[in-house]
């Protein structure tokens, strides 16, 4: 066989074997994209985003206006955890603009099951849209009455059964709490076995005076006791709650929407309940997209995937996207064209640069800078 022709079938042969290799040899890797991005002031899936509803007949229903632009929460679509990412799919990953190639451990972590991640992130949506909330109303001075609550109660644990998700706890060991992180003090004051008295307001109770706007009554307190456990590795007592301070409103703010976790969307949630809530129109018509965590008080914190949602905003046409501080700097190094990244540290940022943006003065906008 001549040598050039040998050379040649060698080589041939050598890429069918990398490319069968990059078929069957797969990577401990996970894929990030561009997700769904939806406008908070609008409709998706046949309701309204974020409802406001008024309680006719009782004093001080709140005023809704007209809004008109956009206000667009943005996602992040993520390979399932079962997804066994392939060398040929990680390279293509790894050259494609639209895709962001990471391990597979950031987006599901080793010590926990993927029911686990997602009961995760369905409770941060849940405590994003509470934040949402307060700090809407806070910056529209409207009073909130703050609660301490069960989040999520481990099956099997000692309060299985006992404690339930959405009650309100008073007072352990007859002592009030006024902070989450309060319960686990008394708590782990104990020994294993030892005897804990929640006072505890039951989520039926605290759920109908939610519905009417009120605070929930401690006439409906009863005690519960459960038996510590043990931490396991340690000698620290347990009983295997999460706790989360929760929020009663003067009227009833409904957010719905479906298959969406974690709390990424607290900044633009906040931002269209206020925008629903004040005769200014925040938006002036413009289309302004963003992510963000929010807490209590309307500070906005960085989260995961910004360059995936900034694609996102700007191929469904926006043209500001409110950035949080910690992240743009990694934004700006992938900023899609015709779009404006706006540094945002705070509720009160956004408002600023929202009026900006819809006065038209944006030259005056603080941008974010690739570093």
């Amino acid at each position: 066989m001549p040598r050039r022709t040998a050379t040649l079938l060698a080589s041939t042969l050598l890429l069918i074997a990398m490319l069968c290799a990059g078929v069957l040899i797969q990577v401990p890797y996970a894929e990030m994209s561009p997700g769904p991005t939806v406008n908070t002031l609008g409709v998706h899936g046949g309701d309204p985003v974020l409802n406001i509803k008024d309680k006719p007949g009782e004093k001080g229903d709140p005023k809704k206006y007209d809004t008109s632009g956009h206000l667009n929460m943005t996602t992040v679509r993520v390979t399932g955890s079962e997804y066994r990412m392939t060398l040929l799919g990680a390279l293509s990953g790894w050259l494609s603009d639209d895709s962001l190639v990471v391990p597979h451990k950031t987006l599901y972590p080793e010590d926990k099951s993927a029911e686990e991640v997602d009961q995760e992130n369905a409770e941060e949506f849940t405590a994003s849209q509470e934040s949402a909330k307060v700090a809407a109303l806070k910056e529209l001075d409207v009073p909130v009455s703050s609660y301490v609550a069960v989040g999520a109660v481990e099956k099997g644990a000692p309060a299985h059964k006992r404690l339930h998700a959405g009650d309100v706890i008073t007072a352990v060991d007859g002592k009030p709490v006024s902070k989450p992180e309060q319960v686990g003090l008394v708590v782990r004051g104990h020994k294993p076995r030892d005897n804990v008295s929640f006072t505890v307001i039951p989520a039926a109770q605290v759920k109908a005076a939610q519905k009417k706007g009120k605070k929930p009554s401690s006439k409906d307190a009863g005690k519960v006791t459960v038996r510590t456990g043990k931490t396991k590795g340690e000698s620290t007592a347990r009983v295997g709650i999460t706790t989360m301070l929760s929020h009663s409103f003067p009227f009833e703010i409904d957010i719905k929407l479906a298959d969406i976790g974690g709390p990424s969307a607290g900044l633009m949630f906040a931002l269209g309940i206020v925008d629903k809530l004040t005769p200014t129109d925040l938006t002036g018509g413009r289309f302004v997209a963003g992510t963000g965590t929010i807490d209590d008080s309307g500070k906005v914190g960085e989260i995961g995937g910004i360059q995936m949602k900034t694609l996102a905003a700007r191929k469904k046409g926006a043209r500001f996207f409110l950035t949080p501080a910690g992240n743009c700097a990694t934004a700006a190094k992938a900023r899609p064209d015709g779009l404006t990244l706006v540094k945002t540290s705070s509720m009160d940022d956004a408002l600023s640069s929202l009026q900006k943006i819809r006065k038209g003065e944006t030259d005056e906008l603080t941008r974010c800078k690739a570093h």
